[in-house]
């Protein structure tokens, strides 16, 4: 890794953490104040898991950090769309989370659940971070990467599953409401959760017709994100 892009990785990272700042004071006050502990321990564990994850992948694939930072003009147009509807989502599950789980209670989470949901964390956590490790080409957008020599990926828990990345999501977002003490959240969680499992079918239709060799994939790996299932 070299200096100038060392020097563009921790600009990145102190911006995050500025722009994560920022976003704090604003939902600790939808939340009705900063006694939420749930609130707390999720957002600081976030912020320690992301800065950890982009220092090492930085380190291991510079290049992967520089595709995933590509805007969104490289992407396909049905892809924009959906990212766009699942970044209003994510901002209406963290609105309903604050109010529910901090401010009006709406809703009990038992503390055994919260502790699932860490669980449900934890195993997202070490999917994505596994996937990273693996897929030189795991783009933030759904695009066929001619430029960057994209080749099919089939280490790692691409053995098993065709979309191992979205998996690791969508049991994040299972897992968020519950530690962040809201019900509620699920809802928009659920919604999430359909995104990505529409994002996984068109995703694997373009890869199919596009990518050399991931239609002969397919056949020694059947299942898109659940082992015998689907």
């Amino acid at each position: 890794m070299n200096k100038t892009f060392g020097k563009d990785i921790v600009s990145r990272i102190v911006t995050g953490l500025f722009g994560l700042a920022v976003f704090a004071c604003v939902w600790f006050w939808i939340a009705g104040g900063v006694c939420w502990w749930q609130g707390w321990v999720f957002l600081l564990t976030f912020i320690l898991y992301v800065s950890i994850l982009v220092w090492r992948i930085s380190r291991l694939n510079p290049d992967l950090v520089r595709e995933r930072n590509l805007p969104a003009e490289k992407a396909e147009a049905w892809d924009r769309k959906v990212m766009g509807i699942y970044s209003a989502v994510l901002v209406v599950l963290l609105i309903l989370s604050a109010l529910d789980g901090g401010r009006f209670h709406w809703s009990f989470v038992p503390l055994g659940i919260q502790l699932l949901g860490w669980g449900l964390l934890v195993l997202a956590g070490t999917v994505i971070w596994q996937v990273m490790k693996t897929n030189a080409y795991l783009s933030s957008w759904a695009r066929l990467q001619d430029d960057r020599g994209q080749v099919v990926v089939q280490e790692g828990l691409y053995q098993h599953i065709r979309h191992p990345m979205y998996l690791g999501i969508i049991v994040g977002f299972t897992g968020i409401p519950l530690v962040l003490g809201s019900w509620w959240a699920m809802v928009p969680a659920f919604i999430i959760a359909g995104l990505f499992i529409y994002r996984t079918v068109r995703e694997d239709q373009m890869l199919i017709d596009g990518l050399p060799g991931y239609h002969e994939y397919t056949k020694n790996v059947k299942y898109r994100l659940l082992p015998r299932i689907w």
